[in-house]
């Protein structure tokens, strides 16, 4: 196992059980078997390896997320679909969940606010694209804005099912009943309040990082530290690509699927369907 990845691990089964504040470094070298040393040569601090948690979770489930959407066909309920990963998983690392509310008077709140809310304005992204292509951008052009903010504040207040009370959820039956409200909205709305003047509220929040020569620093970040594998030589096709396009764009997207679900590349595919509108 990698180091940072071993830290990581430990440091999550700690902070379940004690919080940020009171789990030291000292206590999670002691559960990896390693030294502070060997700590510090991964994470400059406590409060970095704890960003960099919140990082590795929330890729996921934006990654995931982003790509059912785009990859969704219309006729397979792409909604139900949505609803059910999201809440899927909520349900899988709820434990977690229930440490960032619970820890987020700590000194670095704003920065904590900083990032929450950066992923949340790329899942606002998400959901846009989502309402858009479902009931089409015509159709809901007054009311799309509205729509997606209905969307999430479904999804907040459920998610308090999973982090607050104990208790055995039908994900399908909660997916399939914000499904049918979600539609009651989308086809009865007439009134909208969120308007042409709060739009700047949905720029993209990733114009400075996507750009391609921040996904050549990254790309070469990452080769440094990884084996030789599949998602390896997948990274080294994409820099040449990247540096000098060639490829058909059917292989680059058969190479960005290929570094998709490993943990080290899963942002940089992301980016990439970004910059290339796939």
């Amino acid at each position: 196992m990698i180091k940072k990845q071993l830290i990581m691990e430990k440091a999550i089964e700690l902070f379940a059980k004690q919080g940020f504040e009171a789990t030291s470094v000292q206590q999670i070298t002691e559960q990896c078997g390693i030294s502070k040393g060997a700590f510090y040569l991964s994470f400059k601090s406590k409060d970095e390896l704890i960003f960099a948690l919140i990082d590795h979770f929330m890729i996921q489930f934006t990654t995931d997320i982003d790509y059912l959407v785009r990859n969704a066909d219309n006729h397979q309920n792409p909604l139900y679909k949505f609803y059910l990963e999201i809440f899927s998983s909520f349900q899988k690392h709820s434990d977690f969940g229930k440490i960032l509310i619970k820890e987020q008077s700590r000194s670095f709140k704003q920065d904590f606010i900083l990032k929450m809310r950066f992923y949340d304005r790329l899942m606002e992204k998400t959901i846009l694209s989502m309402v858009e292509r479902l009931f089409g951008e015509n159709e809901i052009k007054e009311i799309k804005y509205d729509l997606v903010f209905c969307i999430k504040g479904f999804i907040s207040m459920y998610s308090q099912l999973f982090l607050f009370y104990n208790v055995p959820l039908d994900l399908d039956l909660l997916s399939q009943s914000l499904v049918e409200k979600t539609n009651l909205i989308a086809s009865n709305s007439t009134v909208p309040f969120i308007t042409k003047e709060h739009i700047q509220m949905f720029e993209n929040p990733l114009d400075e990082v996507v750009t391609k020569e921040r996904i050549l620093e990254m790309i070469e970040q990452e080769l440094m530290e990884m084996d030789d594998s599949i998602e390896q030589e997948s990274l080294l096709l994409l820099k040449q690509e990247l540096l000098e396009p060639a490829l058909p764009r059917a292989i680059i997207k058969g190479l960005i699927e290929n570094i998709r679900n490993h943990p080290q590349t899963r942002w940089i595919s992301y980016l990439m369907r970004i910059f290339y509108k796939m």
